[in-house]
């Protein structure tokens, strides 16, 4: 390349650079980018950057400049472009560049620094020749280079290319061959005075540090003698340093870099404790520097973390250690950030101290030595762990809601080394709490409440007494309270209650007087979304848990009054179904025949009610002329059809043993099906949401009373499949459908209704559509409720369906290898387990009977469809498990 071409393409550089970083028109910024990046992968690049960088033009823009600077690194690491030879002039070219732009551009600096390391890593003998000749570097382009070259390690082993495991190494042991010198170096930069080199004291020492952190990643002091390492003055340097704003938070790093990596220095750190607490500390807390306070509170947990046996001992230092990391737990921000950081320290100690292995005496000793940290750490967590308060509202911002989370392993810790009682005696002796209902802090009560259910199972397990008479004496005042007293803190307290009284149920319940304010609690919990959830779970374990208490007219009337209040519809299914169980699990305990038969139809009664009134929308004009009324009875007919469905399915295992007669299902379905059935033929089954609650309560209600239904399944499987055919995007039918042919279809009776169900699923459109990959990843929940249909078919259905349904399962079976190479992995999978279980039942016939190979049995059936559909399930096998796309399949 002659110096004319040179002058053209440097020309078209500067006008690329310029276009990509300040042109205003997108399109001539991707010109620019695809042109520079042909640029950068062109031989005559190495060329033109170095000659860039070595102009004496000052007119260079820098920009142009740092580009050049750029692309030198980046064709030094890429493995495609082979290092110009000899690799030593291009050393030199970076180094007198280096030079010149030793006082900035700073990134251009950087930058020729970054390519001189990744070329000293790639080049033989190139640590060894960049240290031969950068002493002539002037101190700062030096102190630059030298921070950014054991860097140049980390860089190649997250993502940099070209450079294997055993280069690094060689990388870093030549590197490390220099460490006394770069240390010394670094150590005369931190006594030179302010201005010197044109550099600020306080920047000259942020790059000292900077660079000191780079060689202490890589390993700069290994195999030096604790004593001296400790004794280090660059130690000691990094040391004051926290005391200068500028430089504090790269010394922070350095030092929590050192006391990570060595272990003699941690008691050197320690004993510096005092004075980081005395001088450092206490002024960042009160003058609310959280900058400082973030720094510190690392550095000690750091400290702590490296040897909790030192900790342990309990000196002077250890308590002070403790106490300065209590007073930054303590420390009130917007977010919690310096509290969680604390929390890993904090369990490890705990950790060490439960399970230090000494006699008995000196391991008592040293707990005892602690309980009043944990003790005073524990009012510090539970001071931060507080609700806080906006405009009047109480939340639980998301940052509190972690906070909370990660404290629970802590908490047990705790708990342990207390022990139980002086754990529970700890937060429920809030002093003044009984006196007055009026100045009750609620916001403590709230959070010592949640502290008490994050280690019930530890409390639980420990045995001791419990005495949780202040509990019910909140239960009492929270249960009487109306809901216009109600604000959102209460509702937090009624959360945390909640959980309490789901963890504690047990003890709670064992005295009679306890049943109805816990249940009236409850009831007025379950009323607020925020603590409906909490509160439906602790109603579930009353009731499990003192069933002989719970059947008091009293309580039962109680228990009724919460079902009713569901059908203002606030609360989420899931929360409604949890209360319909609760309840359903204490009626199905009530001894008396006619009043358990009339509390269950009575739980059921506004279920009814709300499917009745969807029933009756063709009767009752004004419903559907109204949008909003008709969305709203179609959505309390979803509720009802879910609280129907929760009902069955706790009635199974009461069913299965016999505390619910034939009667009282006879009663219970003589009211649902009718409904049920009517509703199926009905135009509002349309509604996907309606379709799958009366799928799903038909399904549980088969499950708990299958043999009530038996003279109703040529109707339930007739209004399924009709269903289905009209709306033919709703699963739900096929997938009650396989729950049917489980339940009855090993009976021979059912054999033709069974048959005609699958021909009528088989003839609907969206299902024969089913013939591509593509079309099974438009219809996933379709594909993986037709192959589970006819999984269910092969597997309950006798013999002689097997053999009527010969086409039928041989079109099934093609479906399935089809949409086995579907991308939608449950689809897939679902094809997969069909296809699985037809082979297993085919193996299954062949080897109990193998004659039916030849003398043309019934069985021979599914061997025929194997060998006519073979080649096709091998080919869509491979495909989908080479991962062939989709759209090449299709």
């Amino acid at each position: 390349m002659d110096g004319a071409e040179a002058r053209d393409l440097q020309a078209q550089l500067a006008a690329a650079v310029q276009a990509l970083n300040h042109g205003a028109h997108p399109s001539a910024r991707l010109a620019a980018n695809q042109w520079l990046l042909a640029l950068q992968g062109s031989p005559q690049a190495w060329a033109l950057a170095a000659s860039l960088l070595a102009s004496p033009d000052p007119s260079l823009p820098a920009d142009l400049l740092f580009f050049a600077a750029q692309m030198l690194r980046r064709k030094i690491q890429s493995p495609s472009a082979p290092l110009p030879d000899p690799a030593a002039q291009l050393l030199d070219a970076l180094l007198l560049a280096a030079r010149r732009f030793c006082l900035g551009p700073p990134r251009l600096l950087t930058q020729i620094c970054l390519a001189l390391a990744a070329l000293a890593l790639r080049a033989e003998g190139g640590v060894d020749g960049l240290f031969a000749r950068m002493q002539h570097l002037p101190d700062p382009a030096l102190l630059e280079l030298l921070t950014v070259l054991p860097e140049e390690v980390a860089q190649d082993q997250s993502g940099d290319t070209g450079v294997n495991a055993a280069a690094r190494c060689r990388f870093t042991r030549e590197l490390l061959a220099h460490a006394p010198a770069v240390l010394k170096f670094l150590l005369a930069q931190s006594e030179k005075p302010d201005g010197a080199d044109g550099v600020s004291l306080h920047e000259r020492s942020r790059r000292v540090l900077r660079c000191l952190l780079s060689w202490v990643r890589v390993g700069c002091f290994s195999g030096m003698p604790g004593a001296e390492l400790a004794a280090h003055p660059l130690l000691t340097f990094a040391f004051n340093s926290l005391q200068v704003s500028s430089s504090f938070d790269v010394a922070i790093e350095v030092m929590t870099e050192l006391v990570s990596q060595y272990q003699d220095l941690p008691q050197a750190f320690l004993s510096k404790i005092l004075h980081i607490r005395e001088v450092l500390l206490l002024p960042a807390l009160a003058n609310r520097s959280e900058k400082v306070i973030a720094g510190l509170t690392s550095l000690m947990c750091e400290v702590g973390l490296a040897a909790p046996a030192l900790v342990a001992e309990g000196s002077n230092q250890a308590i002070a250690l403790s106490d300065a990391l209590l007073r930054c737990i303590a420390f009130s921000s917007e977010d919690w950030e310096i509290a969680d950081s604390t929390l890993q320290f904090w369990c490890s100690l705990a950790h060490f101290l439960l399970g230090i292995d000494v006699q008995a005496a000196k391991r008592n000793a040293t707990r005892e030595l602690f309980l009043p940290v944990f003790s005073s750490l524990l009012d510090a967590l539970l001071f931060r762990a507080q609700i806080t308060d906006t405009d009047g509202v109480s939340t639980i911002p998301d940052g509190l809601a972690q906070f909370r989370l990660n404290l629970e392993e802590l908490l047990v810790d705790i708990c342990l080394l207390l022990g139980a009682p002086a754990y529970i005696n700890k937060l429920l002796s809030g002093g003044g709490w009984g006196l007055s209902t009026q100045s009750i802090p609620w916001k403590e009560v709230e959070v010592r409440m949640y502290a008490l259910s994050m280690v019930s199972d530890t409390i639980l397990q420990d045995g001791s007494p419990l005495d949780f008479s202040i509990i019910m004496h909140f239960v009492n005042i929270l249960s009487s309270r109306t809901p216009a007293e109600l604000n959102g803190c209460h509702f937090l307290v009624y959360k945390s209650f909640g959980d309490v009284i789901g963890s504690y149920s047990k003890c709670l319940s064992s005295a009679k007087s306890n049943i109805k304010p816990l249940l009236l609690f409850c009831a007025s919990g379950i009323a607020k979304s925020v603590s409906a959830n909490a509160c439906s779970l602790a109603l579930r374990k009353l009731c499990e848990d003192a069933s002989s208490f719970i059947h008091d007219p009293q309580n039962l009337e109680i228990l009724f009054w919460i079902s009713e209040g569901m059908d203002e519809g606030n609360l989420r299914i899931e929360d409604e179904e949890e209360i319909i169980s609760a309840i359903t699990h204490a009626l199905c305990s009530v001894l008396d025949k006619e009043l358990r038969k009339s509390s269950l139809s009575r739980l059921l009664c506004s279920s009814y009610s709300a499917v009745k009134k969807i029933n009756d929308v063709d009767r009752d004009q004004s419903l559907r002329q109204g949008p909003g009324a008709y969305t709203q009875a179609l959505n309390l007919a979803v509720r009802g059809l879910h609280r129907m469905g929760a009902l069955f399915s706790h009635l199974a295992a009461s069913v299965a043993s016999g505390l619910i007669d034939d009667d009282t299902i006879s009663v219970l379905l003589g009211i649902f099906w009718p409904l049920l059935e009517k509703l199926s033929k009905s135009s509002h089954m349309e509604n996907t949401s309606l379709s799958a609650a009366a799928c799903r309560s038909l399904s549980s209600a088969i499950h708990s009373c299958g043999q009530h239904f038996q003279i109703l399944l040529p109707n339930i499987l007739e209004c399924l499949s009709t269903n289905f055919l009209l709306y033919q995007r709703h699963d739900c039918f096929l997938k009650t459908a396989a729950n049917v042919i489980e339940e009855f279809g090993h009976k021979e009776e059912y054999s033709v209704v069974c048959v005609r169900t699958f021909e009528t699923f088989s003839s609907a459109a969206s299902l024969s559509n089913l013939n591509s990959s593509y079309t099974c990843d438009q219809e996933p929940d379709l594909v993986e409720a037709y192959v589970n249909f006819t999984s269910a078919f092969i597997r309950c259905c006798p013999k002689e369906v097997i053999f009527a349904s010969g086409s039928l399962l041989e079109l099934s079976f093609q479906k399935a290898a089809i949409c086995s190479t579907a991308m939608h992995r449950g689809a897939a999978l679902a094809a997969m387990s069909y296809l699985s279980c037809f082979l297993d039942v085919s193996l299954t016939a062949v080897l109990e009977s193998p004659e039916c190979l030849s003398d043309g049995s019934r069985d021979v059936v599914l061997v025929q469809i194997l060998a006519r559909c073979g080649e096709g399930l091998m080919s869509n096998v491979l495909y989908a498990l080479l991962g062939v796309s989709a759209l090449s399949r299709s």
